[in-house]
């Protein structure tokens, strides 16, 4: 019986092209169907909000000597809190502007990173870098991205760009419907083969209050209220208390943010049952951190100038008993050379 296929070379059947009637390479189309996947799904991230982005490679950490407690504190409740006495499985580290916050959550990463319990990061920034770093849009896919690139975590990767390709308007859809299919529905999938000891344990969100509102209308309509930002920063935290209450979710969340009050009320209100609080007081001593900076860099400036163990003590001595205006008598200290700054404050003259 002869067939229309007989002989038949470079068949295109429903997308499948170049394909030899006698050997259908399904695996070369399954590969291209992958690398398409992943391909809509990074057009859609915000790279520089990876914690260690070439866009942040400038930004703020904490000094080795300094913020050790608040860095223990999150690094411990994220390896070991589920031996707390009321587990919770979202961090909140609040305080005002110039606290540290984003110093303390890139070094946070960095030790995450380095101890293999990293998942995924998004550095929020209202004023660097593009405008991506500052829209709610970008950030479910940039934490599934994240996931896709974890070597421990092929499984779900490929259930990750599995939804990509069924459905690529995921990007425009809502976040709790991007979760949904982005992360929730692929762990889920992979239900039935827990996670490996070496799976990552933690998500690290900084800056949330530098979310920007995204509009979807004409703001110039007198009819239409413009979105604010806090609307988006509660369709974020939604999300989030959405995974962390999940049973298929197997990561903490720290989220760092200073402590606006639509990002309080949903953390002491609506979430409250999930949240560990750490609030950057006087409690972990920042007088003693900022001591121990000036401590190192002065040890750093000895040894590049080969100055005595005594400066710059000598020098507060100096200044505490002359009189005169003290910026003056700085100013008089900075201009003598080295090698008198090393005489004078060793006492040899």
């Amino acid at each position: 019986m002869s067939s229309h296929f007989e002989n038949a070379r470079n068949v295109n059947i429903e997308g499948i092209t170049n394909i030899s009637a006698n050997n259908y390479n399904l695996n070369h189309y399954s590969e291209r169907s992958s690398e398409t996947s992943i391909d809509k799904l990074r057009e859609h991230i915000a790279a520089g909000a990876l914690h260690n982005s070439a866009e942040r490679y400038d930004a703020p950490k904490c000094h080795p000597e300094t913020r050790v407690a608040v860095q223990d504190e999150v690094v411990s409740w994220i390896s070991d809190g589920d031996s707390d006495d009321v587990p919770k499985e979202i961090m909140w580290v609040t305080g005002p502007a110039g606290s540290g916050k984003t110093a303390i959550m890139g070094s946070v990463g960095d030790t995450c990173q380095g101890k293999g319990i990293l998942g995924a990061t998004h550095f929020f920034s209202s004023f660097s870098g593009p405008a991506n770093r500052r829209s709610k849009q970008y950030f479910v896919p940039t934490l599934a991205y994240q996931f896709v690139q974890h070597k421990a975590m092929s499984q779900v990767a490929a259930q990750i760009l599995s939804a990509v390709e069924d459905n690529p308007a995921i990007f425009e859809q809502n976040l709790e419907v991007q979760l949904d299919q982005l992360i929730l529905e692929p762990l889920r999938a992979c239900r039935d083969r827990p996670p490996l000891p070496e799976w990552p344990k933690v998500i690290l969100i900084d800056g949330l209050d530098e979310c920007e509102a995204d509009q979807y209308h004409d703001t110039a309509r007198s009819d239409v209220s413009p979105r604010s930002k806090e609307d988006d920063h509660t369709e974020i935290l939604s999300v989030l208390k959405k995974a962390a209450s999940d049973p298929d979710f197997p990561f903490r969340i720290v989220v760092a943010s200073r402590p606006e009050h639509a990002i309080k009320h949903f953390f002491t209100d609506v979430a409250k049952s999930l949240i560990r609080e750490l609030f950057l007081d006087a409690k972990y001593n920042p007088d003693a951190d900022m001591e121990l900076f000036l401590e190192s860099k002065f040890a750093s400036i000895r040894r590049q100038c080969q100055l005595p163990s005594s400066w710059p003590a000598t020098v507060g001595r100096f200044m505490e008993g002359s009189s005169g205006d003290p910026d003056e008598l700085l100013k008089q200290v900075l201009r003598l050379p080295v090698q008198i700054h090393a005489s004078v404050f060793s006492g040899s003259m």
